[in-house]
């Protein structure tokens, strides 16, 4: 298959037919779309989490992509974690813009993963990677997903679900906006807590 039938096999139109198709096996395969895109960017996940809120409705067919999505990402860090010694994984380790973005996540930890998974085009499967080969924590990683892709999935399924809602109904855009900011403030309060927590049972190994 070449690249121009893979774009015309991925259309909205075209995904949509196949979640009609296999309406038999339920959510299922609503969940298989977005999780697949965690292991191979090159699927359109706006389309697969559009084409979930036509086919589902808006909220259920939100939460099939979000948990389609965050099992994915939470795959991938945990399969890096335990097989990031391998040769491979080495070669990554030592590559200059791995290593930066490594120390970033390592410095900031919640905040700037948030941000990315909040981000539509965001390419997620090398996020999850850098991610698993860092020293972030796995409360922080699993925290930055669930919310990041949160307020994504959510906002990609409004709009998908309702492209003319969007305009006509400013007050609802607005909040999806306010959501953001809650969920930010939320997530570095947390990410706060597990900081101190990490830093008394540091202190408590010590002693």
């Amino acid at each position: 298959m070449n690249m121009e039938n893979l774009k015309q096999w991925l259309t909205l139109d075209h995904v949509l037919s196949l979640l009609d198709h296999y309406r038999s096996f339920g959510i299922f395969p609503g969940i298989a779309a977005t999780l697949l895109e965690s292991f191979f960017p090159i699927l359109p996940m706006v389309v697969f989490v559009m084409a979930n809120a036509a086919a589902f409705g808006l909220w259920k067919g939100f939460f099939i992509s979000w948990i389609g999505a965050s099992l994915g990402s939470l795959i991938v860090f945990w399969l890096t974690r335990k097989i990031g010694q391998q040769r491979f994984f080495h070669f990554v380790r030592r590559h200059p813009k791995v290593r930066q973005f490594m120390h970033w996540i390592e410095r900031h930890g919640f905040g700037p993963l948030f941000l990315l998974y909040c981000f539509p085009f965001t390419p997620s499967a090398l996020v999850n990677i850098v991610a698993g080969l860092s020293r972030i924590s796995r409360q922080q990683f699993v925290l930055a997903v669930l919310l990041g892709k949160m307020i994504m999935i959510f906002t990609i399924s409004f709009i998908g679900y309702d492209l003319v809602a969007l305009v006509r109904q400013p007050l609802r855009t607005a909040a999806i906006a306010v959501v953001v900011l809650l969920l930010w403030y939320a997530g570095k309060r947390v990410e706060a807590r597990f900081s101190l927590t990490e830093k008394q049972r540091s202190e408590e190994d010590r002693e």
